[in-house]
């Protein structure tokens, strides 16, 4: 007897019950609907989020977890903690109480003894359609309010500006943890595999306190560290050494480039060479697309004004907007993460925005520096169409006292209530969330540790701050450590 002169089983001629089969059919794709629906809600319960990084192709683009809002990040970090007071939290009250002790406060703060309380040392006035009171300090930025969405109640772990940047860019307060630019770039990859996914561009002034904490990749792999370089200061060791012509080193490349696969080939599963011999071929791409975009004698003598990069009389300004060009010209070329420096290392405040001693007089360099190119990057990447893909986030790593300290003229560090904010893709315009007490020292409504803050830069390109992770020292770790929340908010 073969197979088809046997009877069917008892199980078989269940399935072949018509009424069974339709009503199993229509439960079927009900199902695969129900799925769809949940899928497109990003209510489905989540898989693993750990990228899958193929070694010879380390910048590769890569999924997000979810629909992105945004493409493309630029991080204008200010260094030194910026006064949320002189800048965009307005503290009526602390104009009321100017001069007077501040009752129950501390008479000792990091630095030494609290002086009394000290009103804003700018103006404040309403902008825009929202009227929102920002300081005359940043004229041009503030007439950007209406576009902004800040948030008044961060807070930070440390008052230490090392270790505060460390929070702020991985975070964590230790060194040795990835940057936020290392884990979005391992995440996401690039979409341009002649430029780096991850770039950092430095102050004129100098390197920031935590250095290259804020760029590196910390226990991820190396090849997700950011590039580093700036408007007047290129890449390293990018061009061919003295005395050896353009055609000699393109020959010299092939060769290695040759010789370098029969290595690969002959040893498949090694990882690291696969990584090293990518990077040195986005290395040797490098050295035909960065001067390219490096070369900003082809942006018109308007687009240099309007930066202030035109203006001889004060050259770290000028040198701080054709950064802020660089930055855009490398948004518009598709690297991911652009992370752009203002102000540099522990300098008593003369460098950066640690305002300890003489805070008006410092202020009023660092702002004539910031202010202009900084709300300029804004407006042309608006002009440009790029802001509808592009993330702008403006940020310091703690804030100010309410008080002066004493004998001084100027406000100590405080972690616990400070503004940063955000503007451009996925963000709600003119808002403004968290609130700090009346004297602005403490964060009071709506707090937010900085976990919350980078969860929803994670969130806003398309990436689940929870399962991103990276198994290290036997833990998943990840950026936001074992907390944060979305900031829902500010989310158009």
């Amino acid at each position: 007897m073969n197979a088809h002169d046997m009877p069917a089983s008892f199980q078989g001629l269940d399935l072949l019950n018509r009424r069974r089969f339709l009503g199993g059919s229509a439960s079927a794709l009900s199902s695969i609907a129900l799925a769809s629906l949940l899928d497109s809600e990003q209510l489905l319960a989540a898989g693993s989020g750990t990228p899958v990084v193929d070694p010879s192709r380390p910048y590769a683009p890569r999924r997000p977890h979810h629909a992105p809002r945004a493409k493309n990040v630029v991080v204008i970090f200010c260094a030194g903690a910026v006064s949320q007071l002189e800048t965009w939290d307005y503290k009526p009250e602390l104009i009321r109480m100017d001069g007077k002790p501040l009752e129950g406060g501390p008479a000792v703060t990091f630095q030494g003894p609290a002086g009394n309380l000290a009103r804003p040392q700018y103006n404040f006035r309403p902008r825009g359609q929202t009227g929102k009171w920002v300081s005359d300090l940043i004229p041009h930025l503030a007439g950007l309010t209406d576009d902004i969405a800040f948030v008044h109640s961060l807070t930070s772990e440390t008052n230490t500006h090392g270790p505060a940047e460390n929070f702020l860019s991985t975070g964590f307060v230790q060194d040795g943890f990835p940057s936020m630019g290392a884990w979005i770039s391992y995440a996401l990859g690039s979409e341009n595999q002649d430029l780096p996914a991850f770039v950092s561009i430095l102050d004129p002034r100098g390197v920031p306190q935590a250095s290259a904490n804020n760029w590196g990749p910390g226990f991820l792999p190396a090849e997700f560290q950011g590039t580093l370089f700036s408007a007047s200061d290129p890449i390293r060791h990018l061009t061919a050494p003295a005395g050896i012509s353009s055609a000699a080193d393109t020959q010299s490349q092939k060769l290695l480039h040759y010789l370098n696969r029969r290595h690969l080939e002959r040893h498949p599963g090694d990882g690291k060479l696969a990584a090293r011999i990518a990077s040195y071929e986005l290395a040797a791409r490098m050295q035909l697309s960065v001067p390219r975009i490096s070369d900003l004698s082809t942006e018109p003598e308007h687009i240099l004004r309007m930066y202030g990069a035109d203006q001889t009389a004060n050259p770290t300004k000028a040198a701080f907007a054709k950064n802020c060009i660089l930055a855009r010209r490398l948004l518009e070329n598709g690297v991911r993460f652009v992370q752009l420096f203002n102000g540099a290392y522990a300098s008593a405040g003369a460098l950066n925005w640690d305002g300890h001693q003489k805070l008006r007089e410092q202020y009023d360099v660092h702002a004539e520096i910031l202010d202009q190119p900084a709300a300029a990057l804004i407006r042309d990447l608006r002009q440009r169409g790029l802001l509808d893909d592009t993330l702008v986030v403006w940020c310091t790593e703690f804030g100010r006292m309410p008080m002066f300290q004493k004998g001084a003229q100027g406000r100590d560090h405080n972690p616990d209530g400070f503004t940063c904010w955000m503007t451009g893709a996925g963000i709600r315009p003119g808002v403004s969330h968290g609130v700090t007490d009346p004297l602005g020292r403490r964060a009071v409504e709506d707090v937010h540790p900085l976990y919350d803050f980078n969860a929803t830069i994670l969130h806003l390109l398309g990436i689940d701050h929870e399962r991103l992770t990276f198994f290290h020292n036997g833990i998943e770790r990840r950026l936001t450590n074992v907390d944060g929340y979305l900031i829902h908010d500010i989310l158009s």
